[in-house]
C-alpha cells in the first residue's frame, strides 16, 4: 500500500467530527484540491455542520450595488429564535462594488457580527444552530458547494463565509423568494 492509500485508510477510521475538522483545516489552508475525479465539488470543499437542530438564530441577509460595479450596500438581520428577538443592521460598502460582492459582504458582516455577540456572552457558537437565509442563488450555492466560485474575488468571501459558519455547531443555508428578503430587510 503506498503512501496516500494510507493516509486515506487512516482518514477513513477517524470520527465523523474529526474528519470534518481535517476537511475544514485542508480548505482553509488552501490544501484542498480543486478537482479530484468525478467527485462533485461539494465533496472537495470542507462540509459544514450539518444535522437536524432547529435554529437558534435565523439570519438573513441582502446586498446589491448601485451601478455593477458601483456603489455597494447591504443589510443583514439576526433573529434569536428562543424569544423572537430581532435587529435590522443597513451596511454602506462605497464605490467599486459588484452585486455579488455586497451580497457576500453582507452575510459576512451578519456572521461576524453574530459570532462577535455570542463570543461577547461568554459562549461558544459551537453551542449554536444558524440558519442563514438569502436571495442570492449564487452566494447560498457556492458556499454550500454546489456551484463553482471562479473568480477569485468570490472564491475568497465564500471560503470566508464557510470558516465563519463552520465555527456554529448546525448550519443550515435557505435560498428565499426576494419578496422575502424584502420584507424582512425593507429593501
Amino acid at each position: 500500500m503506498d503512501r496516500v492509500e494510507k493516509l486515506a485508510a487512516a482518514i477513513a477510521r477517524l470520527k465523523a467530527e474529526d474528519r470534518e475538522r481535517l476537511f475544514r483545516l485542508l480548505a482553509q489552508r488552501g490544501g484542498w484540491p480543486p478537482r479530484a475525479g468525478r467527485a462533485s465539488q461539494r465533496e472537495l470543499i470542507s462540509p459544514l455542520p450539518q444535522g437536524n437542530r432547529r435554529p437558534d438564530y435565523v439570519l438573513v441577509f441582502d446586498g446589491g450595488s448601485k451601478g455593477n460595479p458601483g456603489w455597494g450596500y447591504g443589510s443583514y438581520a439576526i433573529m434569536r429564535v428562543q424569544d423572537g428577538a430581532q435587529r435590522v443592521e443597513r451596511l454602506d460598502f462605497g464605490e467599486g462594488y459588484t452585486n455579488n460582492e455586497a451580497e457576500y459582504d453582507s452575510l459576512i458582516a451578519g456572521l461576524q457580527d453574530l459570532l462577535d455577540r455570542i463570543e461577547g456572552a461568554g459562549r461558544q457558537p459551537q453551542e449554536f444552530a444558524v440558519q442563514v437565509r438569502g436571495d442570492s442563488s449564487l452566494v447560498i450555492k457556492q458556499v454550500l458547494g454546489q456551484w463553482k466560485a471562479k473568480d477569485a474575488r468570490m472564491r475568497e468571501r465564500r471560503d470566508r463565509c464557510r470558516s465563519l459558519l463552520g465555527r456554529f455547531g448546525n448550519v443550515e443555508l435557505r435560498l428565499q423568494p426576494r419578496e422575502e428578503s424584502v420584507r424582512v430587510l425593507g429593501h
